[in-house]
C-alpha cells in the first residue's frame, strides 16, 4: 500500500484498515507455522503496512490534539 493512499484516508478508514491488516498478519503467521506459506515476503509487507497505518493514525491524532 502506498503512503499517499494511507494519508488520504480518514481516521475511521485507517482504523478499519488496521484491523484487516492485523487479521491478514495472523493468517500469514498461521500459514507459516503450518508450512503452507509460499511467499514469505508477504509477512514483511503486511508488517510495514501496519506500521505505516499506525504512524499516520498517530500523526492525525496529534494534529487534532494540537488544534484543540
Amino acid at each position: 500500500m502506498k503512503i499517499v493512499d494511507i494519508r488520504s484516508k480518514t481516521a475511521e478508514q485507517l482504523a478499519s484498515e488496521l484491523v484487516s491488516l492485523k487479521k491478514e498478519q495472523f493468517n500469514l503467521r498461521f500459514q507459516q507455522a503450518t508450512g503452507q506459506l509460499e511467499n514469505t515476503a508477504n509477512i514483511r509487507k503486511v508488517r510495514r503496512s501496519i506500521a505505516q497505518v499506525k504512524t499516520v493514525l498517530r500523526q492525525k491524532a496529534n494534529e487534532v490534539k494540537g488544534e484543540g
